[in-house]
């Protein structure tokens, strides 16, 4: 019996197989094999084609159907996990409206930071945890008041897994953290939040029906299982968001667990018991996929915009025929600190850590005669790690307690300069592990399924392939540069607060 796991990412479809009885990765691919493209209209913008991803879902399952030689009448669930945040809107025929505003999107925060002042702080972070932000509630409202014609024909607003998952079942469903994550949730009132909604001027029937994380969530369509290949009826029985769901693919369930990834975005995301909060809204807080009315598992999340998406950016501009680990190597070879340049690597929009600044990425100290390709890899590698610890201090002051990482052997994990200087200036033992979203997914829906007994039995196959701890020889010197780039984002930061382009 066999498992898929799909993981929408803002960069790529991914899909996974694992066998449901021994729990192994059996199969898995991506595409499209370079990054997808995310439009920019305007200045803070940013968009994709529903219909793009729902392409590649379909290639990429008949390719790893054709290329494993695996008869998709196996797969007995389908599991989805997706890029956090992005709003699809679609008429009563299915048809989408408009291109989604995805997760890096920034032209709503204003319409966030209105809610805030006038719902009140206080309120906000008693029952969303958060502020409202840009997050899809505000994007809502932005198309409301910018996009009326559209707005209009609107029959259902969904987020980028919930729109797959409509196009596999033609059934429009969501969850209590999918809500979560789009602030429509009050965690105090344990329900859709009234306030927000009519704040916003939204109804109700806008938002899809609720149904647990873990549990059928309709079936696959016979036009859906014959343009993939897969057998018409297979059940559609996880969805989370990406975060949520590459904690749950390393086994983070459990308060004072943390995982971590580096790829478009950075993020770290930890468990906690309580409804803690930020009171600046600079971690956001989102219900994680156990959680219930019986017991609270919520998910402290960091989110740094601007990571891989600036390495990505690097090789570009500077050697399209460069490999990340060719990249990677050139970083390993300049000392630590990088001869003091700094990277400032936040170039993807408002950073909510940053308390909805839009600073820009910068780089900082650069010598024209010493300076080489080399010098900036690295500098950008260290300037993600110190991001991070930027990040991670914040959380620290919200009781979350960071002694191991764990992450999946991918992406900016690969890097040994990256690893090693976020285990040295953190203090914590980085676990690295063999899966990634698109396995957790299909993991999740064996357990939506009623495939496994339990959400642990989903991870007795997991293993641990490898493990970084902070060295005292180098963390010292780490800790010195990331003393100086705090010196200099502190100084940029107060200059920017100062000019109202900065300032979303």
């Amino acid at each position: 019996m066999l498992s898929l796991g799909y993981d929408v990412g803002s960069s790529s479809i991914k899909a996974s197989i694992i066998d449901i009885e021994t729990g192994k990765h059996v199969a898995g691919d991506h595409l499209p094999k370079e990054e997808m493209n995310i439009s920019s209209p305007h200045t803070g913008f940013a968009e994709q084609d529903p219909e793009m991803w729902w392409h590649y879902v379909k290639e990429v399952t008949k390719k790893i159907l054709r290329d494993h030689r695996i008869d998709g009448r196996e797969i007995k669930c389908i599991g989805i996990s997706y890029q956090m945040h992005g709003l699809v809107l679609v008429d009563k025929f299915h048809n989408v409206l408009r291109p989604s505003i995805i997760w890096c999107d920034s032209r709503s925060v204003h319409i966030g930071t209105d809610a805030f002042h006038k719902l009140g702080k206080e309120y906000c972070l008693e029952h969303f945890l958060n502020s409202p932000g840009s997050f899809t509630a505000s994007t809502l409202k932005w198309v409301k008041e910018n996009e009326p014609a559209i707005f209009r024909q609107a029959y259902k607003m969904m987020l980028p897994g919930e729109f797959i998952a409509m196009k596999l079942t033609d059934d429009i469903v969501t969850t209590i953290s999918g809500l979560s994550e789009g602030i429509f949730w009050d965690f105090k009132d344990n329900s859709i939040s009234d306030h927000i909604m009519s704040h916003y001027g939204l109804k109700k029937e806008l938002l899809p029906k609720v149904r647990p994380t873990f549990s059928i969530q309709g079936s696959l369509t016979s036009p859906a299982a014959q343009e993939l290949g897969l057998k018409e009826g297979t059940p559609v029985s996880y969805r989370a968001g990406d975060q949520p769901n590459n904690a749950f693919s390393l086994n983070v369930l459990e308060p004072g667990e943390v995982a971590a990834t580096a790829g478009t975005s950075g993020v770290v995301y930890g468990i906690i018991d309580q409804a803690h909060f930020d009171p600046q809204s600079r971690v956001n807080v989102f219900a994680h996929v156990n959680q219930t009315r019986e017991t609270t598992r919520m998910g402290a999340l960091l989110c740094i915009n601007g990571t891989g998406i600036l390495f990505s950016w690097l090789r570009k501009l500077i050697n399209r025929s460069l490999s990340y680990e060719e990249m990677n190597h050139a970083a390993s070879t300049i000392p630590m600190g990088s001869d003091g340049l700094s990277v400032l690597p936040f170039g993807n929009g408002a950073e909510r850590v940053l308390n909805n600044l839009n600073i820009g990425c910068h780089f900082l100290g650069l010598d024209f005669n010493r300076h080489t390709s080399a010098h900036i890899f690295r500098a950008a590698q260290e300037g993600i790690a110190f991001s991070f610890k930027y990040g991670i201090d914040i959380m620290k002051e919200m009781g979350l307690e960071v002694t191991v990482i764990r992450a999946g052997n991918t992406n900016m994990f690969l890097s040994p300069v990256f690893s090693h200087t976020l285990s040295d200036i953190t203090g914590a033992s980085i676990e690295l592990y063999e899966t990634d979203g698109a396995q957790g997914a299909a993991r999740g829906a064996a357990v939506g399924a009623g495939y496994y007994r339990s959400v642990k039995d989903a991870f007795l196959s997991l293993k641990k392939m490898g493990e970084i701890k902070p060295q005292k020889e180098t963390s010292d010197p780490h800790l010195f540069a990331y003393r100086a780039w705090l010196t200099k984002l502190n100084l940029f930061m107060n200059a920017c607060s100062e000019i109202p382009s900065c300032v979303i």
